[in-house]
């Protein structure tokens, strides 16, 4: 096996406890979920998981050099990601006709495939504090020792993405089915609305103002 056994135990189980507690990802999932049900929820965590395998990627090329070589380029991608976060909660909250193209309802009122996935990507590759989370937290269990690091980061990788889905995958479809019987209740609509969009202006607010 390409990997220490053990290492591969404590990384899943930190894993877990990490993705159970309730940070950024798991909020999104929840509002689009609650904005435009399962399906959604479902959708925005796959863009989050491609997200992620993107940031394992980065780690496993060693790009950490870029943000203590270029500051200013942490700076300027956490700003331009709260940026896109706050102006996503914004548009929930003026709820205007034509604004439901950006992130709102389609038809039965769920969110479009391409808008679900692309807001779960954007808003997780933005976000420069993950990149520089994974690439400090998988090597801790990788040993190079054993040769085939890259099949080391691309095992971990699979479990970190794999757990993503199960868990935020799960927050997505309940959040989405509570959000689709509110839906049909038309004074509970808006406040789900409002609820979604203060999640959204809240993480972005969260992401500026975070060094």
């Amino acid at each position: 096996m390409p990997i220490d056994p053990h290492l591969l135990v404590l990384f899943t189980m930190t894993t877990i406890v990490a993705m159970i507690t309730p940070g950024p990802d798991m909020l999104f999932v929840l509002g689009c979920g609650m904005r435009g049900g399962p399906r959604a929820g479902l959708l925005a965590t796959a863009g989050v998981a491609t997200s992620e395998a993107v940031h394992v990627a980065v780690a496993a090329a060693g790009l950490a050099a870029l943000f203590e070589a270029v500051p200013v380029a942490f700076t300027v991608v956490r700003i331009v990601g709260a940026a896109y976060l706050i102006y996503l909660g914004v548009q929930m909250l003026r709820n205007r006709k034509g604004v439901d193209s950006e992130i709102t309802v389609e038809g039965r009122g769920t969110l479009s495939s391409r808008r679900a996935f692309t807001s779960g990507l954007l808003t997780n590759l933005l976000n420069p504090k993950m990149v520089t989370f994974t690439i400090a937290f998988l090597p801790q269990f990788i040993n190079p020792e054993l040769g085939q690091v890259w099949l080391q980061f691309a095992i971990l990788g699979v479990i970190l993405i794999a757990l993503e889905f199960v868990v935020d995958g799960t927050v997505g479809v309940l959040a989405g089915r509570i959000g689709g019987w509110l839906r049909h209740r038309a004074a509970a609509r808006r406040k789900v609305d409002i609820a979604t969009g203060g999640i959204f202006i809240g993480l972005g607010v969260r992401l500026a103002v975070e060094r």
